[in-house]
């Protein structure tokens, strides 16, 4: 994937940093490349899939 960013004779390069790094939040680059960092077997990613629906349930129900 490629991110393009375009930018004008004599602006700030601070700016251009900003706007670069909005583009790579809102494309979701940063989670990819570290979805992509190392290999999850497929039964690890369902065993880690039902533990956090087993959290996300216990904080359901869970009384503070």
């Amino acid at each position: 994937m490629k991110l393009i960013l375009k930018s004008n004779k004599g602006e700030d390069i601070d700016k251009v940093l900003k706007l670069y790094r909005q583009k790579i939040s809102k494309s979701d680059l940063i989670k990819e490349v570290k979805k992509h960092k190392e290999y999850i077997k497929p039964s690890q990613n369902k065993r880690n899939n039902l533990i956090q629906a087993r959290y996300k349930q216990f904080m359901k129900y869970s009384i503070y």
